[in-house]
């Protein structure tokens, strides 16, 4: 056996090893959401069921997820804070991007540390540090809106350094062109760095709503009497599971691989059209 073989078959067990390393607790999960068993577990297999999503027990109690209202209204805030980190986290990130992009000063480096500085704070830090200055000077509970934006503190560094990258291509000379042949800023920023940046704003707002959906220690501090899907989680834990929360990860992975699919699907058909 030659030693490129077997860098080969070494590569081959190691990639074979990391995926079901990767995969095998979602299996798990995944089957458990559907063992007729009151604990969240695959082994024993008691028979199938669906009643974990929808369904009842033996006593004819609401036992399915989506019978569960508190676990309704924690999902319902988390798309909200979510939609509401979005549209206070992107702007922001964008914003700063733009600026360091063309700054032109020996501070760029300091603003550029600033700005990064909250994704290397501990989330107990930020939420804590927000909770005591809007109540202490602006006199603002926790609630949903102090949780949007305690998290968006942090997120819209995570938008910001996905806005640097993509403006690290971009053709500064296009703007100076349009500016002049005499369109305005406003015109240049909508016609030409807009349509540029659209890619980047569009991952930005997704993974400022998947950092923001599954945020717990941020959340915690900040969120007030209000529970979101992370907090619900971790509360049942400390109760007792049961096999609804495994169904939520079901559900979860579904809607993530399902967007996966139709991204994937729109990229390619799009591509023909771009060559």
């Amino acid at each position: 056996m030659t030693s490129h073989r077997l860098f080969t078959w070494l590569t081959r067990i190691y990639l074979a090893l990391f995926f079901v390393y990767l995969f095998l607790p979602l299996i798990f999960m995944v089957a458990a959401a559907f063992n007729d068993s009151r604990f969240p577990t695959m082994l024993p297999w008691e028979g199938f069921t669906t009643k974990w999503f929808f369904g009842f027990d033996a006593q004819e109690r609401a036992v399915g997820l989506f019978q569960d209202a508190r676990m309704g209204r924690a999902i319902l805030n988390s798309v909200i804070i979510g939609l509401g980190v979005i549209a206070l986290a992107v702007p922001l990130g964008l914003s700063g991007a733009l600026l360091l992009s063309n700054l032109q000063s020996r501070a760029k480096g300091f603003l550029y540390g600033v700005m990064v500085s909250p994704i290397l704070t501990p989330g107990v830090i930020l939420g804590i540090s927000t909770l005591v200055f809007w109540t202490e000077y602006f006199h603002v509970s926790g609630g949903l809106f102090l949780t949007v934006i305690a998290q968006s503190t942090f997120i819209a560094a995570y938008c910001m350094l996905l806005f640097l990258a993509r403006l690290e291509r971009f053709d500064q000379t296009q703007q100076e062109a349009a500016l002049d042949l005499g369109a305005s800023h406003f015109m240049v920023v909508r016609r030409i760095l807009l349509p540029y940046m659209r890619p980047a704003i569009l991952s930005a707002c997704l993974i400022a709503f998947l950092q923001s959906f599954e945020n717990y220690n941020t959340t915690l501090f900040v969120v007030g009497i209000q529970d979101t899907m992370t907090i619900n989680i971790a509360t049942r834990v400390r109760l007792g599971l049961t096999p609804a929360v495994n169904a939520i990860g079901v559900i979860l992975i579904a809607m993530t691989v399902c967007g996966a699919v139709a991204y994937e699907i729109l990229r390619r058909r799009e591509q023909p059209e771009r060559i």
